[in-house]
């Protein structure tokens, strides 16, 4: 059932990493557009519900009205467990982007996280945002998606499955998801796979995305040395006052996007370091 391909796709042309899109994390899943196994006749989208779990309780909401609900005092739809014989591995990851928490239940779902927190834009992440009750010509069916992304004016629904895991019924959700989030006016996408280059950068990126204090002014000379012209990253780190500090403080400007690199290619000492180009 599944159309899109476990292996990694080419990356055309140079990815900036200070404008690096989610797209060019990822490797997203084709989901149908439609089927006719689902029920979509007049009405659907009333029929269809999202149950939420808020302050007051669980609430639910036809799907026509899933943009309306005050997303703010909501709670993952089921809980985050830990047992030792699982196979999956749960967990909580920290987002600079939202300053707290957010749980997930898999690695490839911290990955998301992680490319979410990066590529910037967030004024919210939630996990297991809401369980998705939904109708097929022969039953009801039930999805929990695994991350909704708010953004300023829109918001992704996300669903995290490695390609060769993606089976009929699993396409079937999919595609409801992909309605109902047609419906409220936001964006959907399966998370399937990486794309190898980019993501290896944003790891490395990654160990230096939290808030730095800077008392000996690395991060302004550092950007001054780049200005004056693009270095190599061992080169810019030598022309710093001090050399042993350097490294870190520039892969924190890379991740805030204050300097900029090709993270289609091999991130290391002969990566070119440039000042982005602003408007």
């Amino acid at each position: 059932m599944a159309t899109a391909s476990d292996q990694p796709l080419p990356v055309v042309g140079p990815v900036w990493s200070h404008n690096c899109t989610f797209e060019d994390l990822v490797v997203s899943f084709a989901v149908p557009e439609a089927t006719d196994a689902l029920d979509t006749g007049a009405g659907w989208a009333q029929k269809w519900t999202a149950k939420w779990r808020a302050d007051q309780g669980e609430v639910v909401t036809p799907v026509r009205d899933l943009a309306a609900f005050e997303w703010a005092s909501s709670r993952p739809a089921r809980a985050f467990v830990w047992r030792p014989d699982q196979r999956h591995r749960p967990g909580l990851a920290f987002m600079s982007a939202t300053g707290r928490l957010h749980g997930f239940e898999s690695l490839a779902e911290r990955r998301v996280l992680l490319a979410l927190d990066f590529v910037g834009g967030m004024t919210e992440v939630l996990s297991q945002p809401f369980t998705l009750k939904f109708t097929t010509r022969q039953r009801p069916v039930r999805h929990t998606p695994d991350f909704l992304a708010l953004t300023r004016g829109t918001a992704l629904l996300i669903d995290v499955r490695p390609v060769d895991l993606i089976k009929p019924d699993d396409a079937l959700k999919f595609t409801a998801a992909h309605r109902a989030a047609a419906a409220a006016g936001w964006q959907y996408t399966v998370v399937a796979g990486w794309r190898p280059r980019p993501w290896a950068a944003l790891e490395a990126l990654s160990a230096r995305r939290r808030a730095m204090s800077d008392p000996l002014g690395l991060m302004p000379e550092l950007l001054e040395l780049t200005a004056e012209q693009p270095r190599r990253l061992g080169e810019l780190v030598a022309a710093a006052s001090w050399p042993t500090l350097a490294r870190a403080y520039v892969l924190h400007l890379l991740w805030s996007r204050r300097l900029t690199t090709d993270v289609a290619l091999p991130l290391g000492d002969e990566s070119w370091i440039y000042l982005p180009r602003r408007g």
